[in-house]
C-alpha cells in the first residue's frame, strides 16, 4: 500500500477516528487505526468494539491495500511532521515508511486481517435530523444519563419516535431530562444509545452539518455525519417507565428568571464541597424565592423575585443537580411546578414543551 495526502486532512481525521480506538487491550488490533487505501480515498477506522469511528479522506492512492498502525504514535509523529503532504509506504511486512520532507519514520504496522469484523447495518430506513437540532438535544440530556452499573439501561438515553416526532429521554434515578422535536419520519421506533457514543456524535457535529442520517438495526446505530460514521452498539434491557414519574398535578407554579436563579444558586454553592453536601433550602412565597444554605463552612442566603401562583412552599435540592438543570434549560426563563416538599420539581419552558427536566428534592431537616 502506497498513498500521499494532505497532513491536516489526515491529522484531523486521526484525532477524531482516535476516539473511539482502545487505550489498552488483550488485542494488540484494537489500539490501531485500521487505513484502506482504495480508489483515490483513504478510509480510517478507530474501533474497541463498543463503537466504531470511521471517515474516508482524498488521497493520492499509489498501491492499493490496507493495515493497522498504532493509533497513539502514528497520531503523535503525523501532528509533528513539517510538510504539507505526507507519503506513506506499507510494504509486504506491513512495515510503515512515513516521509514528509525530509523527515523519514519507519515503524512496525500490523496486517489488516487481525482487525475486528466492523458491523455492518444493511437496513434503508433512513432518519434525517437537523445537525443543529439533534446536537441541542443531546447537549439537554446527556447530563441526566446514570453513569453507575445499578441498572445498564440507564446508562445510556432512550430514543423514541411516533406521531413525526422524535423524544430523547435520560435518567439516572436523582433526575430525569426529556428532549422533543418533530422530525420528518413517518414510523415509530424505540431504543436505547449509550453515553459515550452520544459524546463522541456532538464532538463530530459541526456548523455547517446541516443534516444527519440515523440508521438503526435491531443491535446497532449508524450516525452519519458529514464525512464521518459512527457505529454503536445499542443497549439492551429495559428502559424505566418514566412518563409514571412525571407528577400530573402542581400545587406551586412559578416563573422566574433562568440566568437570575443560577447566579443565586452559586452563591449558595461557595460553602460546599465534595466534603459538605447540604441542600440548597428554597422557600418559594409571597413573590419570592427565598435561598440559603447552612454547612460547616458558614451559612448564606439569598431571595430573588418570581411569578408564583398557588401554595408557599419550602423544599431543598442538591446544588449540582439543579444546577444542572437550569443551565441545560438555555432559555431565558423557565417555569417551574411543585407539589410540596417531598415531590419532585418539574422544570419546562414557559412556552411549548420542548424541554421537560425533573428533580427529586433532598429531605430537609429542622
Amino acid at each position: 500500500m502506497k498513498f500521499e495526502c494532505n497532513r491536516h486532512k489526515l491529522t484531523e481525521a486521526v484525532t477524531n477516528v482516535q476516539r473511539a480506538v482502545s487505550a489498552k487491550s488483550s488485542t494488540p488490533a484494537l489500539e490501531g487505526i485500521l487505513m484502506k487505501a482504495e480508489n483515490n480515498q483513504l478510509s480510517l477506522f478507530g474501533y474497541d468494539l463498543d463503537i466504531c469511528i470511521t471517515t474516508i479522506i482524498d488521497a493520492h492512492i499509489i498501491n492499493e491495500g490496507a493495515t493497522v498502525i498504532t493509533a497513539k504514535l502514528f497520531s503523535e509523529i503525523i501532528r509533528k511532521l513539517p510538510e504539507e503532504t505526507i507519503t506513506i509506504d506499507v510494504d509486504e511486512k506491513n512495515i510503515v515508511y512515513i516521509t514528509s520532507g525530509k523527515v523519514d519514520y519507519k515503524i512496525i504496522g500490523m496486517p489488516a486481517g487481525d482487525y475486528p469484523e466492523i458491523p455492518v447495518i444493511r437496513s434503508t430506513d433512513v432518519i434525517k435530523i437537523d445537525g443543529e437540532t439533534l446536537s441541542s438535544m443531546i447537549r439537554q440530556t446527556i447530563y441526566a444519563v446514570s453513569d453507575k452499573d445499578i441498572k445498564p439501561a440507564h446508562k445510556g438515553s432512550l430514543f423514541e419516535i411516533e406521531n413525526k416526532s422524535l423524544r430523547i429521554v435520560s435518567v439516572d434515578g436523582y433526575r430525569l431530562a426529556i428532549r422533543t422535536e418533530k422530525i420528518d419520519y413517518e414510523g415509530e421506533k424505540k431504543f436505547i444509545v449509550p453515553g459515550k457514543s452520544f459524546l463522541e456524535v456532538t464532538k463530530l457535529i459541526t456548523d455547517n452539518c446541516e443534516n444527519i442520517d440515523i440508521i438503526v438495526s435491531g443491535r446497532h446505530i449508524i450516525f452519519r455525519i458529514n464525512t464521518y460514521s459512527v457505529i454503536s452498539r445499542l443497549i439492551e434491557g429495559e428502559f424505566m417507565n418514566y412518563k409514571t414519574s412525571i407528577p400530573s398535578i402542581h400545587a406551586t407554579k412559578l416563573k422566574v428568571n433562568t440566568r437570575q436563579l443560577i447566579n443565586t444558586i452559586e452563591r449558595m454553592s461557595l460553602l460546599l464541597t465534595d466534603k459538605m453536601k447540604s441542600p440548597i433550602r428554597c422557600l418559594i412565597d409571597n413573590g419570592m424565592i427565598k435561598t440559603s444554605c447552612t454547612t460547616p463552612l458558614g451559612q448564606a442566603s439569598d431571595e430573588l423575585n418570581a411569578l408564583i401562583e398557588g401554595e408557599g412552599v419550602e423544599i431543598g435540592f442538591n446544588n449540582k443537580f439543579l444546577l444542572d438543570a437550569l443551565r441545560y434549560s438555555e432559555t431565558d426563563e423557565v417555569k417551574l411546578m411543585l407539589n410540596g416538599s417531598l415531590s419532585p420539581m418539574v422544570v419546562t419552558p414557559t412556552e411549548g414543551d420542548s424541554f421537560l427536566f425533573l428533580l427529586l428534592p433532598m429531605r430537609l431537616t429542622r
